[in-house]
């Protein structure tokens, strides 16, 4: 059996075609999409802005170590596309990142030294 590992992904892209009603729903929730709706979870949660252009989606992606970033993205990638589509958005030029947080390194030692205690 293969090592799990929990990436965090973000998927960016470009709403296209949108449909006025597409453009309506945007605009009616976009309050609730803006910057405090940015984290990362399972379902993934969409943020854009007001002049719906750009928009992005934050996943965790939890996946097989041996598969690495380039799975958890694909696997993201086709989440997103997936809510997008559901959702009526059109949108193109998909493209992610991903951070394995397994196997990301923290450094403590500049919090240390702010810290006396």
């Amino acid at each position: 059996m293969s090592t799990q590992h929990t990436y965090r992904v973000i998927v960016r892209g470009t709403f296209d075609g949108l449909t006025d009603e597409a453009r309506a729903r945007l605009l009616a929730e976009v309050e609730r999409h803006g910057l405090a709706a940015m984290q990362f979870t399972e379902e993934g949660s969409l943020t854009y802005d007001a002049v719906l252009k750009h928009f992005s989606f934050r996943y965790v992606v939890v996946s097989d170590a041996e598969d690495g970033e380039e799975m958890a993205s694909a696997i993201a990638e086709d989440r997103a596309e997936t809510a997008l589509k559901e959702y009526g958005y059109g949108f193109r030029e998909l493209r992610s990142t991903a951070t394995d947080m397994d196997t990301m390194k923290i450094n403590y030692k500049g919090r240390r030294a702010a810290d006396p205690a």
